[in-house]
């Protein structure tokens, strides 16, 4: 179905542009260069003078002349010669880093494109659907759309922001043949633009900047455009990929054009500069079946879907297919079903061509990477690569005595087995025996992308306990090192001397210092031990009064750093089991800042407290007022206690240290000192 737009010049063929756009392979926006001077440019280490880019001055009706499309199709000699390229559909996904809008982007995309009913209710950040999604405001797994625009299907999948799910966007780029890279008008590239935009160029995919938020009144989109140039030549992209189209959008009003200060009323524009500047996808039509399962899902009824592109030849409903994990390796299956995505939804489908992304049920032990090829001649696609885990936390059955209280799933059967389904769609994680039958080693990209596995069985009904996180060395050249992060913050003027010496106290070293709007925030850049990332974000919220946005993107593996102490104060352990009282509480809070209020049970171990010094200290939260019959002058005295602290399951597996626990279960999170490091210090 066509979108309804207002794009009155669409439909005029792209000639005589009065304008028309420098092709970089010669000319760097307005900066001459020769054949032999380019390639020096681009690897130059030295800072590029920063050039100032005016707004182009393309209105919205400008015809969008694609220099990335152009050398794209025209490189289609030699090994490819025998591909085509189907001109009526489009691979895109849109990445860019947290919280710069693209799942809003995605919305009005869709309502632009009639997707949804005129009177039908639509939530905010449709594409959002999990509970935890729309909870923590931030995009966690990847997901699928399509809209049609003039005849041409656009596949849009939306990907996560945080550094945490780079599996996801790595796995996503194997389907597209292109991205919307969107860019907040105010903040600039940031660390995940970074990482996304690296992988993108590394597959060697077209780009569209689409610098959103326009109507920010700290908007700077000049020099926001002028940033993403020098990133694009700071990670190596070649001249075409370079000679970038630039969308000015504002998501959340659903309006866009080539100017930023002249926007159409729609999105008109942004879907113009896609099916121009994005090539369609290269497919071998008539070659033997060949389709790369990039995402698994799970339904009651149907069993496991895999979601990919089709490579090569038609896949029909009922086909005999070979599944193939290497050349060695291949088994036989049939495809019951077969789905397609058409609007917000999927759609059966008898066949599908190549190009288009599809959704294949019936191959019950499908698993990501695996190859859906040809029963007779099918050969398997290259496997999907994703970057090493970073961070590693130990996960136990529960042993505190309230196990089994409040979980429906306690044993280590039942842990190991949602662990190994966790690992069958999570790329990106790993998961080990520990050192007793009954504990396991997780290691994923970051604390974050645990901490939502943790939150997601939890609310499934498991109960168990995790350790602290802890980083994963590796050794080069017989050498131990340690992995190394680039964390960028944004604090106000006046908390930045407590964050600079935080910092620096964790080793971090500072890369760049600079002042950003004119809301007096400055922007500091730092490379840090992932070690010193550990329990950080709360200390700098806490150094800050909360008004600091700390950010941070894997960098490198380097030499040890050196000891670092995460935390000066020590712990409130309780002394006995029992139940906790107003009267007990009032002197105990003297110590430091409780965790728990009067009625609480407790157990001997459980950690009710910070002490406000150094080391632990043991304390009986549950002691009860003598009664006796001796009248005193205090007896009518009401006691006023502090609100005790209510800390999340982040806060409490970034608060605890080594000798320390989170018992998890689905209706509460509690801290304690660990049993056997206690045994140890007996023995001892």
């Amino acid at each position: 179905m066509e979108m309804a737009v207002s794009f009155r010049n669409s439909s005029l063929p792209p000639v005589a542009n009065p304008n028309p756009r420098p092709q970089l392979s010669k000319q760097f926006f307005g900066r001459r260069l020769s054949s032999s001077s380019s390639s020096s440019f681009l690897t130059s280490r030295t800072r590029i003078t920063p050039l100032k880019l005016r707004s182009r001055n393309f209105a919205f009706l400008t015809p969008i002349k694609c220099s990335v499309s152009q050398a794209t199709t025209e490189a289609s000699t030699g090994k490819r010669s025998q591909l085509m390229r189907r001109s009526d559909i489009r691979n895109i996904a849109i990445v860019a880093h947290v919280d710069h809008g693209k799942t809003t982007l995605v919305d009005a995309m869709l309502k632009q494109a009639k997707v949804f009913r005129d009177n039908q209710f639509v939530q905010e950040r449709i594409m959002d659907s999990n509970d935890l999604e729309r909870e923590r405001g931030i995009t966690i797994l990847s997901k699928n759309t399509s809209i049609t625009y003039k005849d041409t299907k656009i596949n849009i999948i939306d990907t996560p922001g945080h550094s945490d799910f780079g599996g996801e966007v790595e796995r996503i780029l194997n389907m597209v043949e292109g991205v919307l890279l969107v860019v907040d008008s105010a903040e600039g590239p940031m660390p995940q633009t970074r990482f996304v935009l690296k992988k993108a160029l590394e597959f060697g995919h077209a780009v569209v900047v689409v610098v959103n938020k326009i109507d920010r009144p700290s908007a700077r989109p000049d020099d926001v455009i002028n940033s993403t140039f020098e990133l694009f030549i700071e990670l190596n992209a070649t001249d075409e990929q370079c000679d970038f189209q630039a969308v000015y959008a504002s998501g959340i009003k659903g309006k866009a054009g080539l100017s930023p200060d002249n926007l159409a009323e729609d999105l008109g524009p942004l879907f113009e500069s896609i099916i121009r500047c994005i090539p369609g996808p290269r497919i071998k039509k008539d070659g033997a079946l060949q389709m790369l399962a990039t995402n698994i899902e799970y339904d009651e009824h149907k069993g496991r879907i895999a979601i990919g592109r089709l490579h090569a030849g038609i896949l029909q409903r009922g086909t005999e297919v070979r599944v193939c994990t290497s050349e060695d390796s291949c088994r036989f299956a049939r495809v019951s079903e077969l789905f397609v995505y058409e609007k917000f939804s999927r759609v059966p489908a008898e066949s599908v061509e190549a190009g288009d992304i599809c959704a294949v049920c019936g191959i019950e032990d499908i698993q990501i990477g695996e190859t859906i090829a040809d029963k007779v001649s099918g050969k398997p696609l290259p496997a999907i690569k994703v970057e090493e885990p970073t961070v590693k936390m130990a996960f136990s059955i529960n042993t505190s005595p309230f196990v089994g209280r409040e979980g429906k799933y306690v044993t280590s059967r039942n842990l190991r087995d949602r662990l190994n389904r966790e690992l069958e769609r999570n790329l990106a994680m790993r998961v080990e025996d520990g050192e007793t039958a009954d504990t396991f080693i997780v290691s994923g990209r970051g604390t974050l992308h645990i901490t939502i596995l943790i939150e997601n069985m939890r609310r499934e009904g498991y109960e168990f306990m995790v350790g602290p996180p802890k980083v994963i060395n590796k050794k080069v050249d017989d050498k131990l090192m340690e992995p190394y992060e680039i964390a960028t913050i944004e604090v106000p003027e006046e908390h930045m001397g407590a964050v600079v010496e935080l910092l620096g106290r964790r080793r971090g070293q500072m890369i760049d210092m600079q002042g950003v709007g004119s809301e007096g925030t400055t922007l500091l850049k730092y490379k840090i031990p992932t070690r010193g990332l550990l329990g950080l974000r709360n200390a700098i919220l806490t150094a800050s009064r909360g008004t600091a946005i700390l950010n941070t993107i894997f960098d490198s593996y380097g030499p040890l750093a050196g000891d670092i102490v995460t935390r000066d104060q020590g712990s409130l352990v309780a002394f006995e089991d029992g139940t906790t009282s107003s009267y007990a509480l009032a002197s105990s809070q003297e110590r430091g800042q409780m965790f728990v209020g009067p009625g609480m049970e407790v157990y001997k171990g459980q950690i009710v407290g910070i002490h406000q010094r150094p080391g632990d200290l043991s304390l009986n939260v549950c002691k009860k007022k003598a009664a006796t019959n001796v009248r005193s002058s205090n007896k009518d005295q009401s006691v006023v206690l502090d609100t005790p602290l209510d800390y999340s399951l982040d806060d409490c597996i970034e608060y605890i240290q080594e000798d320390e626990m989170v018992e998890v279960t689905p209706s509460s999170v509690r801290m304690c000192k660990n049993p056997k490091f206690a045994a140890s210090k007996k023995t001892r």
